[in-house]
């Protein structure tokens, strides 16, 4: 990988890193006034017959914070390769990731022969 190549994906990772805080700023909020709104209502929102419960959308809003707080661990796990110059390099056969697979998925570990080998777990 060059440095133009280098510099690319420093920006593809920066924005996307920027944009997904922005999200997990929202979904914080969100959160927060779910907490408000069920600290003000009755314990007994399951028999609601205008929507869905306080309960699911908890569940819901909490599920999509997770996993945004999981893609950003992924984000700067791949920051911090390109850092170390080890950004791009398969992590099962030490080969590069093809540059097309990085900018559809640039924070990948693995290239696509690796992805796709069954592992010892059935995976």
């Amino acid at each position: 990988m060059d440095a133009t190549d280098q510099r690319e994906f420093a920006m593809l990772l920066h924005a996307q890193r920027d944009a997904l805080l922005d999200g997990i700023g929202a979904s914080e909020r969100l959160l927060e006034s779910i907490r408000e709104a069920r600290s003000d209502t009755p314990a007994d929102d399951e028999h609601d017959p205008e929507g869905s419960t306080l309960s699911t959308e908890w569940s819901r809003a909490e599920g999509l914070h997770v996993g945004a707080q999981r893609e950003l661990a992924e984000i700067d796990a791949a920051i911090v390769r390109l850092g170390a110059g080890e950004y791009g390099v398969c992590a099962g056969c030490q080969l590069p990731i093809p540059l097309d697979r990085l900018r559809v998925r640039p924070t990948a570990t693995l290239c696509v022969a690796c992805a796709s080998a069954p592992t010892v777990n059935g995976r």
